[in-house]
Parts: structure tokens; sequence; C-alpha cells
């Protein structure tokens, strides 16, 4: 055998150690590190962030914050996986901007639908013609009969997205803005996860 292919055979591992040696120091803190001069250790631990809401114009100072129902207990683990596995039917609430955005939205879809409530008018078309009739173009607005004296739509307000969701009858209009699905493009409602 060669010189160059026993040395070649001695150096092959060299690389290979080099790395794991690299690797094991990477992310670890040692006594000492931290910042400033009295060698404070970094105790910061990433949380994550939740928007800020603020009060949208017509709106009381401090809203209302909805119940997730969601989010499991920290102190409970789930029994079951239901939520786990149908995260992906709950939508985004509305942060900041986007939020008063969406209570502009229902503000207005409430004004358009009133007069057909107030008339008993409770068809799709009707409802669809009102709704268009705000200016939502025609693909971005969903109607469909709910019994006899009830009509329940969806409109993508815009693109980011801004959805509304809600119906009509007899006795109200109702409507709800959220900022669309998990894994999912557009408002309505996914039938299929992952």
């Amino acid at each position: 055998m060669t010189v160059i292919r026993m040395r070649a055979r001695r150096l092959a591992p060299l690389p290979v150690a080099l790395l794991a040696v690299l690797a094991a120091g990477c992310g670890a803190q040692h006594p000492g590190d931290g910042a400033g001069a009295g060698g404070a250790s970094r105790s910061a631990v990433a949380t994550p962030s939740r928007p800020a809401d603020f009060a949208c114009p017509g709106e009381s100072p401090t809203p209302t914050p909805r119940p997730s129902t969601h989010t499991p207990s920290p102190t409970a683990p789930p029994t079951d996986h239901y939520a786990e596995n149908h995260g992906f039917m709950v939508p985004f609430p509305l942060h900041g901007k986007r939020r008063c955005q969406g209570l502009a939205a229902i503000g207005r879809v409430r004004e358009a639908l009133e007069p057909l409530r107030r008339r008993g008018d409770f068809t799709a078309e009707s409802a669809r013609k009102a709704l268009t009739g705000l200016g939502y173009p025609a693909g971005q607005v969903q109607t469909y009969q709910n019994g006899s004296a009830g009509v329940g739509f969806l409109v993508e307000v815009d693109d980011y997205p801004v959805c509304l969701e809600g119906e009509m009858d007899s006795a109200q209009t109702k409507a709800d803005a959220f900022g669309g699905y998990p894994d999912h493009t557009g408002c309505d409602q996914p039938s299929g996860g992952h």
C-alpha cells in the first residue's frame, strides 16, 4: 500500500470529528456568558407575542376578548385529540387595523341587510344583491337559504383575507369577522385537514 493511501485513510475521520466538536458547542450556554460586565446569564426565554388590539371607531375602549375554544388547558393534558385534529377548522382572529376593518364591514353588512329583514325578504338572491351592492365582487359573496325565514352569507372582504360570515333571520342579523383558516386560502371553512 502506498503512503498516500495510508495517509488518506488516517485523515478521512478528521472532517467528521471536527464537525462533531463544532456541533456539540452550538447553542450551549456556558457559565460566565452573558450580557453585561457582571457576567449575568441570559435567562430571557422567547415567548410568542400577542398582537395588541385597540379600540376601533365606534367601539368601547376595552374590547371584550373572545374565549378560545381550541386551546387546551396547560395544567391538564387533553384526553382526546379532537382539538388538535380539528384545529384547521378554527378561524384566525383579527387584530389591530384588520380587526377594525372587520368591525366596519360588519356594520355595513348589517345596515344593507336590515331593510330586507324588516320586510321579511329572506331569499338568498335578495341578500346577495344587497351584499354585491356594497361593492363586493360577486365571486367573493356567497349566500344560501337557511330555512324559510333565514339567509346565511359569507363574504371575502379583501384578499388578506378579512372574512365576514353570518346569517339573517326574522329576529336579527348576526355577523362575525375573521382572518381565514390555517393551511387554507379564502374564507370558506375547509372540509379536510392534514
